[in-house]
């Protein structure tokens, strides 16, 4: 039976049972409110954001945040997606950059979408937002900082992250605080089964990222390149989608056209299948005195349309926002030597 969304005059047909492969029964997904079974057939927003404080690690100061006045600014924007009937809403705000777990929760209660948060730490701008204790302990240890927020929840909560978020400065060989935060991330999903997502951008700082992975035993299918838009080699994208990699488009909230011609690149080279979609849109800034959110609807107002003039199928649709994310998010410990996708 479908399934029909006419929003706006904007109708999403997402097809049940469009023919690719299913999830396995005991695939799981951990939210704010706990774990539960996943399924394919939910709507995703892969990488957003709610609150993002760019002050610096040094500086930061959560427990200053007024939640209910940011609950009210972002709550129409949240009223907005619901309407487009989107079940998981992917916060990738880091740790030290603005993350706030308690507020993410009040968030998802209020609203009733599912709000995944994350573990890990963000080493992009020059380590800014690297906390001190993280520099100067071992990479075992950071690594056990991460599975504990797992195992008993973040910041003394039961909230506990559903992936693993860090982030690179683009450069090869890599930063070796960032060749930290990899292998802290890999000894993370080795123990917890968590997807790591890293702000990445160009391909760059890509592949030395995925040998660490390889050297520590991790599949890169338990890998997404967030920011892979900012790729100008295309072929760049099939090497990564061979190798298993989840390629992720997520800036929609600002540079559509940009999107479409990848989008449309790997549906015709045969990769949609390795593809998420995002808009890393929002969000509250607490430096600012007056809010300029960016909502969370271009996907459906304005790609949905223009894949659909370009021959996009709802089946191929459905695949970017309920299939893929929902492979990409489960929480499954993915050794290298299961994949052989690299050579």
């Amino acid at each position: 039976m479908n399934k029909v969304f006419k929003i706006n005059h904007v109708v999403l047909l997402l097809i049940i049972g469009c023919g690719c492969k299913s999830l396995s029964k005991s695939s799981l997904v951990q939210d704010v409110k706990g774990a539960h079974k996943l399924t394919s057939e939910k709507i995703w927003l892969t990488h957003e954001h709610i609150l993002v404080d760019f002050i610096g690690a040094d500086s930061i100061q959560p427990n200053t945040w007024d939640h209910d006045s940011i609950i009210k600014e972002i709550l129409p924007y949240f009223e907005e997606i619901k309407a487009f009937n989107v079940d998981y809403f992917v916060d990738a705000t880091p740790n030290y950059l603005g993350r706030d777990a308690l507020l993410l929760e009040k968030i998802a209660k209020k609203t009733g979408v599912k709000i995944i948060t994350n573990t890990g730490l963000y080493g992009a701008r020059n380590n800014k937002f690297i906390p001190h204790y993280a520099r100067e302990i071992p990479v075992k240890d950071l690594a056990e900082r991460w599975i504990n927020e797992y195992k008993y929840g973040i910041d003394k909560t039961s909230i506990k992250p559903g992936f693993i978020k860090i982030g690179i400065d683009n450069s090869d060989p890599l930063d070796k605080m960032h060749q930290k935060l990899v292998k802290a991330a890999a000894l993370t999903h080795l123990k917890t089964g968590l997807t790591i997502a890293s702000h990445t951008g160009e391909a760059k700082g890509l592949w030395p990222q995925l040998s660490i992975l390889k050297e520590m035993g991790v599949s890169p299918e338990s890998f997404i390149w967030v920011h892979a838009q900012f790729e100008n080699n295309n072929d760049n994208y099939l090497k990564a989608a061979k190798m298993g990699c989840w390629i992720s488009l997520d800036g929609l909230g600002w540079e559509l056209d940009k999107h479409i011609e990848k989008i449309l690149f790997a549906k015709r080279n045969g990769i949609l299948d390795k593809i998420l979609i995002s808009h890393d849109s929002g969000w509250y800034d607490p430096q600012k005195e007056n809010q300029s959110i960016k909502p969370f609807t271009n996907i459906f107002k304005k790609l949905y349309p223009e894949l659909k003039s370009h021959g996009f199928t709802d089946d191929e649709f459905k695949l970017l926002m309920s299939i893929n994310p929902s492979k990409a998010f489960s929480i499954e410990i993915r050794n290298y030597h299961s994949t052989k996708k690299d050579n």
